[in-house]
C-alpha cells in the first residue's frame, strides 16, 4: 500500500494543486486542520497560500477567526494602518493572533500589497462569528453600526427605532458576555424581551438594507457597503446565537454548534462574491458532510460550514482536509498501520498531498479503519469522508512549535 499511495503524492504545492485535484480553480478553496494552536502546519498553509495568490490570483486569505474584528488586520495589510502588533492583539480571536505562523502570514500580506494599485492587494478576512469559547460578544457593535449607516442615509421615518430605543435594549455589554451562560442557558438574556425585540429591530434594519441597496450604493463605497452587510450578518447572527445560548432543551449544543458553522458558511459565500477566496479552519467547519464531536458524554451533529457552502457552490468549493501521523507533545505516537493515517505514514515522506479519490483507490475496499487519539484536541481523519474530500495534506511529524 505504501507504495501504492508514492506513486499519487505529490508535493504540498500549487501546481499540485492546480494540476492534479482540480479542473479550475474553485471560487473558495478551504484548507483544513485536524488541531488547533501548532504552527507547524500554518507555516505550510502560509507557503500554499502564497504561491496561490502569487500564481493563481486568489486575493482574499479567511481565516477561523472574528469577522468583526479582522477588519482591523485588513486595514492594516491593505493600506497599513495601525500597526502588526496592534493588528495581531485586537484582529484575532480564539488566542490566534499569538501564533508566530499567524504572525508572518500578516506580514507577508502586507509586503505583498505595498506599493499594488487597491484593485490588486490580497485581502484578510475573519470568516467566524463574533464568539469565543467561553461567550458570544454583545450585539451592540454590529446592530449600532448597521443603525448608524441607514441613519445616516436613509428617512428617518424610515428606521426600525431611535438610537436610544437601540441604547436602552441593548443595556451593559457584560450581560450579554457573561461566562456562565456559556453551560447554564438560565444566565443567558438572550430570550429577554429585550433580547426579543432587538432580534425584529434587527430583521427590520437588514430589510431596511437590502430594500435601499440600489440607493446607498450610489451614496457610500462599495467597500463601505459591504461592511455594513457584515455588521447585518454579524447582528442578526449574534442575537439569534444568543437566542440559542438561553436555550434548556438538550439540543441546546449542537444547536449552537450549527448556529456557529451558519454565520461561518454565510460569510465565506459573502466573500465568494467579491472574488476567489482561500480559506483555513479545522477540517471539521469546512468538511462537506455532518460534523460530529462528543461533549459531556454526549455525541453533537450539525451541519459544516463547508457543507452547507458546497450546497451553494458545488464544484466551485474545493477543499483540502489535513492529517498528521504524530502530534508527539501531545501523545500522539505512530498511527496504526491499518488506519488512513497509519497508511500515509508508512509512506515515509515528511509531507505530502494526495487527491481523495486516489487515496480511497489505492486504500482499498474494504479500506482502513478510523484512528483514535489519545489527545481529545486530535480529530483523526475519517476514511468514510474520502469520498467527499478533494485532497488530503499529510505531515508525518508535527512539531511543537
Amino acid at each position: 500500500m505504501p507504495n501504492d499511495i508514492k506513486n499519487i503524492a505529490r508535493t504540498v504545492e500549487a501546481a499540485s494543486v492546480r494540476e492534479e485535484l482540480f479542473a479550475a480553480p474553485p471560487r473558495i478553496l478551504a484548507l483544513g486542520e485536524p488541531t488547533h494552536g501548532v504552527d507547524a502546519p500554518l507555516r505550510l498553509r502560509n507557503a500554499l497560500f502564497r504561491e496561490l495568490v502569487e500564481r493563481d490570483g486568489y486575493r482574499t486569505v479567511a481565516v477561523e477567526s472574528d469577522a468583526v474584528a479582522g477588519l482591523l488586520v485588513d486595514d492594516y495589510v491593505t493600506t497599513g494602518a495601525g500597526s502588526l502588533d496592534e493588528a495581531l492583539e485586537r484582529g484575532f480571536s480564539h488566542g490566534l493572533g499569538a501564533s508566530a505562523a499567524n504572525r508572518e502570514l500578516v506580514r507577508w500580506m502586507r509586503a505583498f500589497n505595498d506599493g499594488r494599485p487597491a484593485s490588486d492587494r490580497v485581502r484578510f478576512a475573519g470568516f467566524d462569528g463574533p464568539l469565543e469559547m467561553a461567550y458570544a460578544a454583545s450585539p451592540r457593535r454590529a446592530l449600532t453600526a448597521l443603525h448608524r449607516c441607514l441613519a445616516d442615509h436613509v428617512d428617518a421615518g424610515l428606521l426600525p427605532c431611535a438610537d436610544e430605543t437601540l441604547d436602552r435594549l441593548l443595556g451593559p455589554d457584560d450581560r450579554w458576555t457573561d461566562p456562565a451562560a456559556m453551560l447554564d442557558p438560565s444566565a443567558s438574556c438572550g430570550r429577554s424581551a429585550e433580547a426579543r425585540e432587538l432580534r425584529l429591530l434587527a430583521d427590520e434594519s437588514v430589510a431596511l438594507l437590502d430594500a435601499w441597496t440600489p440607493h446607498l450604493l450610489t451614496v457610500v463605497p462599495r467597500e463601505t457597503f459591504d461592511r455594513v452587510r457584515l455588521y447585518a450578518r454579524s447582528a442578526v447572527g449574534l442575537l439569534r446565537y444568543h437566542h440559542g445560548m438561553a436555550d434548556a432543551s438538550p439540543n441546546r449544543l449542537a444547536r449552537l454548534s450549527g448556529l456557529r458553522d451558519l454565520m461561518m458558511a454565510e460569510n465565506l459565500l459573502a466573500l465568494a462574491e467579491r472574488g476567489p477566496v482561500l480559506a483555513h479552519a479545522h477540517n471539521a467547519h469546512l468538511q462537506r458532510d455532518i460534523s460530529s464531536m462528543r461533549m459531556g458524554g454526549e455525541r453533537l451533529e450539525w451541519w459544516s460550514a463547508g457543507s452547507l457552502v458546497d450546497a451553494r457552490l458545488g464544484e466551485a468549493y474545493g477543499f483540502l482536509a489535513t492529517a498528521f501521523g504524530t502530534l508527539r507533545h501531545q501523545g500522539v505516537g505512530a498511527p496504526p498501520p491499518d488506519t488512513l493515517e497509519g497508511a500515509l505514514y508508512g509512506h515515509g515522506a515528511e509531507s505530502c498531498l494526495v487527491g481523495g479519490a486516489g487515496l480511497a483507490a489505492a486504500l482499498g475496499s474494504p479500506g482502513p479503519g478510523p484512528r483514535t487519539s489519545p489527545y481529545f484536541g486530535y480529530a483523526p481523519l475519517d476514511p468514510a469522508h474520502l469520498a467527499r474530500i478533494d485532497g488530503v495534506v499529510f505531515m508525518r511529524d508535527v512539531p511543537e512549535s
